[in-house]
């Protein structure tokens, strides 16, 4: 827990903040931590360093954020001067003097020599940055979301240094933050040697280079255009036409791009055809899951379009489904990877198959039984249908990057503990919604806690009056620390997991979505 009472102070001596920075580089070092960790953690690190020195620990918080600066290193020294962003406070310009203009990102620079932000704004640009002077650090995660940078150096006060932890580390953001020696709103000071040691540090080292996820996001759309699609679907019959219109319809390809992040954080030397072959498999799967599904559901829309057996019939539906599955295990089968690779890769594929079978079996006595099945019943239920496509398309790629055992057996647990977690979230988001008062099996998680935890319940009773009674129980309350606790398993997985690339890339998508 971050204590926002606590003094924040720098030390103004140099030569002690320099002795701290090396005493906090070997601990860290010693300690072998990986990123991202935690705001406690780092606070252990840190007091124990101020108890060992004998420092003032009104220099604690100064120690926390060089304890991150450390953690992230590595993985900053490892990102190209092109993909990093140098994000400096508006308060560093002369308030008397600055002829610069203020726009929606922050302060444009005229160059009046007034201050030193010109000149180092010109030492960063001439590296390869990518620089900004603003406020906060909203807009710097905001730049890492849409791929455009992949590192942050990011200069500021102590109080927004502290302010920005929660919101950085929860988006996996790489970033060293250098304090201001003073506080204030005009005319501050800075260390500026530090800072241009830190902006020139360059180690290239491909393990620690992080993976720009909003970028493979988009590589991943491209896959799906019809320029792309053509390539595999030359035929023009009636089924392979509807079978790549339904590869092209939207959705946010969150399977695809698992199994691409997956791939390319193991791959030393990743095949972009394998890459794209990789993520059409997983979505000609899931696709053909979601037209058999419908059926099944008898749903007449999916991304605000008619379902293809209610523009097609359910004859046409099924059979275009059966074609995408025969797809998915065509381009596996034609992966050009070693014999091994391939054994593995179908051998999960086809277990996933049978496992997502026997998730939408139980899913579908769920509504034959009015819905009536025990918390640990529907968080098998959850594990065997949003787990296991989770999985599948984690190992898929993790397999043919070459990934270990034990990396496998971690990201299992994780996609287990993801899929629950994912499908309480949607039953609290379904349950919050007003249109969903009349349609109490939206949200079959909220109603198996009510039934556990309230047995005068009647099943029987009308949608509005049970809707009101999950409202009076508070079991949406309940419904919130099963999540809390499967996200916290999530990380717990991620926290283990060997590869530093698909770790911190996870760790991103859990950011987004919880």
């Amino acid at each position: 827990m971050i204590n926002t009472q606590r003094l924040l102070k720098v030390p103004k001596d140099v030569r002690l903040r320099s002795l701290l920075r090396k005493e906090i580089e070997q601990l860290v070092a010693q300690k072998q931590l990986q990123p991202p960790v935690d705001f406690d953690r780092l606070q252990e690190l840190a007091l124990e360093l101020i108890q060992q020195l004998g420092v003032d620990e009104v220099y604690l918080d100064f120690v926390i954020v060089l304890a991150g600066n450390e953690i992230w290193r590595e993985v900053v020294a490892a990102t190209p001067f092109e993909r990093r962003l140098l994000l400096l406070p508006q308060c560093l310009k002369n308030a008397n003097s600055c002829q610069g203009e203020m726009d929606e990102l922050g302060l444009l620079c005229a160059g009046c020599k007034g201050c030193q932000i010109e000149s180092v704004l010109s030492k960063a640009e001439a590296l390869g940055y990518t620089t900004l002077v603003a406020e906060g650090t909203t807009v710097a995660v905001g730049l890492v979301e849409e791929g455009a940078i992949d590192a942050v150096i990011g200069v500021s006060c102590m109080p927004v240094l502290q302010r920005s932890f929660e919101p950085v580390s929860r988006a996996a953001v790489p970033v060293l933050g250098l304090p201001l020696l003073d506080d204030g709103c005009e005319n501050t000071q800075l260390d500026y040697g530090w800072l241009f040691e830190e902006m020139h540090q360059l180690n290239r080292k491909p393990e620690k280079t992080p993976l720009s996820v909003s970028l493979l996001k988009d590589q991943v759309q491209d896959y799906f255009s019809d320029y792309t699609l053509q390539h595999f679907f030359q035929n023009q019959d009636e089924t392979s036409v509807l079978a790549k219109e339904m590869l092209m319809r939207g959705g946010q390809r969150i399977r695809p791009l698992l199994t691409v992040l997956a791939y390319r954080s193991y791959a030393s030397n990743p095949d972009d055809d394998i890459q794209a072959r990789l993520a059409l498999i997983i979505e000609c799967f899931h696709k053909a899951s979601l037209i058999h599904d419908d059926i099944e559901d008898d749903d007449d829309f999916r991304y605000e379009q008619k379902n293809l057996h209610k523009t097609h019939g359910t004859p046409i539906a099924i059979n275009v489904g059966d074609y995408l599955v025969g797809k998915g295990y065509q381009l596996l089968a034609d992966l050009k990877v070693a014999p091994f690779v391939l054994s593995e890769s179908l051998k999960i594929v086809a277990n996933s198959h049978l496992t997502l079978a026997v998730g939408q079996g139980a899913d579908l006595a769920l509504e034959k039984q009015n819905y009536q099945f025990s918390v640990d019943e529907l968080l098998t239920i959850f594990i065997q249908k949003t787990g296991e496509a989770v999985k599948v398309a984690l190992l898929l790629g993790a397999i043919n990057g070459g990934a270990s055992q034990e990396d496998q057996k971690t990201l299992r647990q994780f996609a287990d503990w993801f899929g629950i977690a994912y499908q309480i979230r949607d039953d609290l988001n379904e349950f919050r919604d007003a249109n969903q008062q009349e349609h109490l099996h939206h949200f079959p998680f909220l109603m198996a806690l009510l039934r556990e935890n309230h047995p005068e319940y009647a099943s029987n009773g009308k949608p509005e009056i049970v809707h009101q009674l999950l409202i009076n129980k508070e079991v949406d309350k309940h419904a919130e620390a099963f999540l809390e606790l499967y996200v916290n398993k999530c990380y717990h997985e991620l926290d283990r997991l060997q590869n530093l690339k698909l770790r911190l890339s996870l760790y991103g998508v859990m950011g987004k979505i919880f």
